[in-house]
Formats: C-alpha cells, structure tokens, sequence
C-alpha cells in the first residue's frame, strides 16, 4: 500500500504558534466583498491624535475631486498607502470616485506591499464602475500576485487578459519569468522565453541572467555557459547582473576556478563588482571550505566601502563558530565597527551574538529593540535574517516570536519566512509542526516552491519518516516545480534508507 502524507490536525500545533500565524492563514483569505467594505469604512473619521472630526470635515468641503486625485497618487509615490485609502473612503462618502491613474496606483503599491486582495477589490472596483482597466493596470495586480506566490490568481488574471482582448506585452512576460525562475519553474520557463522568441520581445542581459539562474538551480550549469555564447553571437553585452549569476552558478557546483575566471572576465570589461558579487565569491569560498581567501574577499569588499548581506556575514559567522573561534568573529566584527559602517551594523552585532558566547541576544524581542534604536528601518529582509539565525540554531520558539513581531510591525510575512519556519522545525526534530506549515501555505493561497518542498523532505529525513520524502517530491512536481539537484540527493538519500530499513526487516 502506498505510505500516505501524515495528516496533522489544526489543534495539534502548538498555542504559542496558532495565535502568531496571521488570521487568513487560519481561516483562509476573507472574500473580495469583505475587503471592498473595509474599504469603503476608511470613511470613518479619522484617528485620535492625526486630527480633529471638524477639521476633517474641513478637509472634505475644501477638497475637490482633482485635489483628492492628486494627494492619492502622492501618497502612492511616497509608499503611504493607507493614506490614499483614507482619501479614497473619503471620496466615496461625498460621492465621488478617483480617477483610472488614481486606481491603477494604489492596485501598485498595494501590490508591492503583498496586500493583493485589497489591490484585487479596487481593481474589481475600477470594472464596477465602467472603467476599462489597461494593459499596464493587469500587470501590475499580476505582479502582486506573483510576487506573492499566488500562481492561481496569476493564471485567473491571465485568462480574464485573453478574454478580454488585453495583449501580453513584453512586461506581462518579464513578470512571470521572474516569478517562474524564482519558483523554480523551468518548463514553465521555457515556455515563456519560448513565448517571447516567437513575438520577437527583445531579450536583453537581464532576461539571460534570469535564465542562468533558473539553469544554476537545476543543475544545467553547462547550460549557461551555451548562453554566454548565444549573447556573444547576438551581440548583447552582459550587465554586471548577468556575471554575477555566472560566479553564483559556478560557485554553487563547486566550479570554484571557474568563477574566479568569470570574476577577472568582469572586470577586464571594467565591470565593478557590487555587493552581489561580494557575496557570491564569500559564500561559496566559505562552502568550499576555504575560508581564508573568503575573509581575503571580505576585506577588499570592505575596502570599497561595502558590507556583505547579513545571511552572508551570518555564514562567515556560522564557519568560524563551528571551528570554535569565538575570538576572531569578535575581532571581525570591531574592525567592521572601526571602519565605520552604517546603521545595518547592528543586524551584524546581532548575528555574532545570537552564535558567540555572549548571549546578548538570546531574546528576539531584544533584537527588535535594539535595531529600533539603532534608527533601523526593519523590513521583511531584516526579519528573514534574524529567523534564519534563530532557525539555524534550532531554536523555534525565537523564530516564531520573530514571525509575531514582524505581524506586529504591519509586515506580511512571505514565503521566505514560513519556510524558515518550517527549516527551523525540521532541525529542532519537529516535523509535525514543519508539515503544518506546509498545509497552511497551500491553505492561504500561496504556492510552494522548490525551496519549501526541499525544506519539507529535510525535515522527514531527519526525523526519519523515509517513507515521506517520496511523497513530497511527487508532490513537488506535479505542482508544476521542477526538483533541484539538493532535492534529487535528499530523495536519492531517503530511499536508499527505506531500502535498507527493508534489508534489515527481511533478514
């Protein structure tokens, strides 16, 4: 009999869990309807302490539609978003609705917040009323959902584009090939650059680079070097993004010569490196074990007055920590002081905390605390790195508490964090609460990618439920996912365990 999916009921996970999780991961996304009328109520008066009732009630009279059109899209501009709700609930209380631009930017901006049902209910709005909404208004909600993970919307909103005569331009494209690349989708990558060969859509630096990262992660790296040749025939110059996916691709097959060659290739065509470039040479020195030329790469990044990504400073940490030189992570850290960087240095403090011995840190809310008064502005990347140093530690609890803060600074948490959750689980031996995870992603709408089923399969084989990693990895594919090569090896892993488990039972 084929082994089924172990089912986890809600009430098994545990309290301090459920009452983080957002709302709409526990009762699944409130309707359309229900976020239209929270719309319209921003037409309340307005909060204690912003301003008075009748000075509001001044505002009304003194606004016209114009005025009310303008400060919409500058709060738009500005990423003040609840602002031009208030101004829209405003406008619906007189009467009176925002114009097609005003509509097509706060569709926008909602959307770049992860806040798509809200973009989804005045993109609806924007139809009720007898506005056509344009090529770019479809991109746009298209790229909230896609940023999201919300592949089915995605696809709803693509054939509501061809039903109702919106043409796909070269930008409806470009969104889902990132969206494709990122989730891990490579026939479904092929598919789209298949589409715009034969609409004869420019393919420029950027689109190759994507393709090499798709090609990096499925194990193709020789792929992209067939790549470097086709631009060289078609005379495209690459961007230093594209090299940069080059070095990672190599880096990451332990081609480590190879990115090296790629690193003086950029810059004999006086490309310079950024911080991506950085980043790349670092970790993947640091994976390959040599990390003396990757603290050699530190400090000449240093020297151009960059600082690495925190999740990269985090593996220079976690290398020296595993070597015990408690020391020198400290001695890193008061010469990257020294040198003078700039507010994020207190995520590095942090860091070395969080895996030193001082035990500073130990208390996310700590964390939170300090990068506040450091005058740190916190974002959904600064959460992802503190989660992923408290998961890294197996310590659960803390990575919940960072997904509870995050809520509670008015941030969604992303596909990053819950799988960072489900990372942390699985180290700690909690797979149960790893599987629940999983179900409430599918559950809010969002779809797994690669990275979510592979963090899924690690945490059965540690918990060593073998007989499950199949099950996930045929999950994985028939989602659409194409299995990387750390996928490959964690199935490849599992059923040789099964398979001895089995020589053992028979004899």
């Amino acid at each position: 009999m084929a082994a089924k999916l172990i089912p986890l009921p809600a009430k098994s996970l545990p309290p301090l869990f459920l009452s983080s999780l957002p709302r709409s991961m526990l009762s699944g996304f409130p309707s359309p309807s229900s976020i239209r009328c929270k719309i319209s109520n921003f037409a309340a008066p307005a909060r204690p302490g912003l301003t008075s009732k009748s000075k509001l009630d001044e505002e009304k009279e003194e606004l016209s539609w114009e005025s009310y059109n303008n400060l919409i899209q500058a709060h738009c501009t500005s990423g003040s978003i609840d602002k031009s709700i208030d101004l829209l609930g405003q406008m619906e209380a007189q009467g009176m609705y925002p114009s097609i631009l005003s509509y097509s930017c706060m569709i926008d901006v909602l959307g770049c917040h992860g806040r798509t049902l809200e973009a989804d209910a005045i993109f609806q709005e924007m139809k009720w009323l007898g506005l056509r909404p344009s090529q770019r208004d479809y991109n746009f909600l298209l790229k909230g959902f896609l940023r999201k993970g919300q592949l089915l919307l995605s696809d709803k909103l693509l054939v509501e584009m061809s039903e109702g005569g919106i043409e796909r331009d070269r930008e409806t494209y470009i969104l889902l090939l990132d969206a494709y690349v990122h989730g891990g989708r490579l026939e479904d990558t092929w598919w789209v650059l298949g589409e715009m060969k034969k609409r004869k859509f420019r393919l420029d630096s950027s689109v190759y680079s994507k393709m090499v990262r798709i090609y990096r992660d499925n194990g193709m790296w020789k792929k992209a070097m067939n790549l470097v040749m086709e631009m060289q025939e078609k005379g495209i110059v690459p961007y230093r993004r594209f090299y940069n996916d080059l070095i990672d691709t190599f880096g990451k097959y332990g081609e480590i010569d190879e990115a090296l060659k790629v690193f003086d290739k950029m810059l004999s065509q006086g490309v310079k490196p950024d911080i991506m470039t950085w980043n790349s040479l670092i970790r993947w020195h640091c994976k390959a074990g040599d990390l003396k030329r990757a603290l050699g790469f530190f400090s000449k990044m240093q020297e151009e007055g960059l600082y690495p990504d925190p999740k990269i400073f985090l593996n220079i940490v976690s290398r020296l920590g595993e070597q015990g030189k408690w020391d020198e992570i400290r001695n890193i850290f008061e010469s990257m002081k020294c040198r003078g960087f700039g507010k994020s240095g207190i995520i590095y403090a942090i860091i070395v905390d969080i895996y030193g011995q001082y035990k500073s840190f130990q208390d996310c809310r700590k964390c939170i605390s300090a990068l506040k008064a450091e005058g740190l502005q916190l974002s959904a990347s600064v959460f992802c790195v503190l989660a992923n140093a408290y998961a890294q530690q197996g310590s659960c609890e803390q990575t919940i508490e960072v997904l509870r803060l995050m809520e509670e600074e008015g941030i969604e948490p992303n596909l990053i964090m819950l799988n960072l959750l489900i990372n942390a689980f699985g180290i700690a031996g909690r797979y149960k609460e790893a599987v629940a995870i999983f179900e409430q992603i599918k559950e809010t709408g969002i779809s797994p990618d690669v990275i979510t089923y592979t963090t899924l399969m690690k945490a059965f084989n540690r918990a060593r439920k073998y007989d499950q990693v199949p099950i996930i990895y045929k999950q994985m594919e028939f989602a659409g996912c194409t299995p990387d090569r750390k996928a490959r090896e964690i199935l490849q892993n599992a059923l040789i365990a099964l398979e001895q488990r089995r020589g053992r039972i028979v004899s």
